[in-house]
């Protein structure tokens, strides 16, 4: 990978601060490209974690719709093994209290960003994960059908890290590249697909900023 830095002196800190932004889409430019096979329905930087909790997409479905959803287990607690126990019907009910509530659930997701931006996989995005329950997007109930679902590592009233802004965008960019079905302007939250029953991403999450993001990229 080339590395590109930039020099120069700045006599303002809006000129600074124009600079820090094009060498950010320098550094995006850069970096490793995130790609998807689509033969396979795997990301190439992803670490798979396998779960039963998936089955088929209807004959002649295919991914059109991207939603995005936040997780944390314990609730507002980030990092541990637990959000990959919960998805893999591994969770301990001893290990927190909180856990006796959901154990007995099954779901899943394609695709998880965590606070410091590891990318994880569970299910191929060829086949259908578990993720929007009773849903309907413009009219079409059951999006698990033609969805595919981003967990991203938060919890309510918890900003969301830059970073995983950042990695969004790049699997964004790369599951619109591997199915042409799939559109930069058709990604929603969780609470859009299934309002009065899941808030999630919660107020929290930037959507203007996402919309930046994929306008630059």
């Amino acid at each position: 990978m080339r590395t590109r830095y930039c020099l120069g002196s700045y006599s303002d800190a809006s000129r600074f601060t124009d600079h820090a932004q094009t060498c950010i889409i320098c550094l995006m430019t850069y970096l490793p490209v995130l790609q998807v096979d689509a033969a396979s329905g795997y990301l190439t930087q992803a670490r798979l974690v396998a779960t039963p909790n998936y089955d088929a997409r209807p004959d002649g479905s295919v991914p059109e719709l991207i939603v995005v959803h936040g997780i944390s287990m314990p609730p507002a607690e980030f990092g541990g093994p637990w959000i990959d126990k919960l998805l893999t019907n591994t969770l301990p009910v001893d290990a927190h209290p909180h856990f006796k509530e959901v154990v007995d659930l099954r779901v899943s997701t394609h695709l998880l960003i965590r606070r410091d931006a590891e990318l994880v996989q569970y299910v191929s995005l060829n086949n259908r994960a578990w993720h929007a329950g009773v849903s309907k997007y413009q009219g079409r109930e059951r999006c698990n059908d033609f969805s595919v679902g981003i967990e991203l590592e938060g919890a309510e009233g918890i900003a969301y890290e830059s970073i995983q802004y950042r990695s969004l965008v790049d699997v964004i960019k790369a599951l619109c590249a591997a199915y042409p079905s799939l559109s930069r302007d058709r990604v929603v939250g969780h609470c859009d697909i299934a309002p009065g029953r899941k808030g999630d991403p919660w107020d929290v999450f930037d959507w203007p900023r996402l919309r930046a993001l994929l306008k630059v990229v």
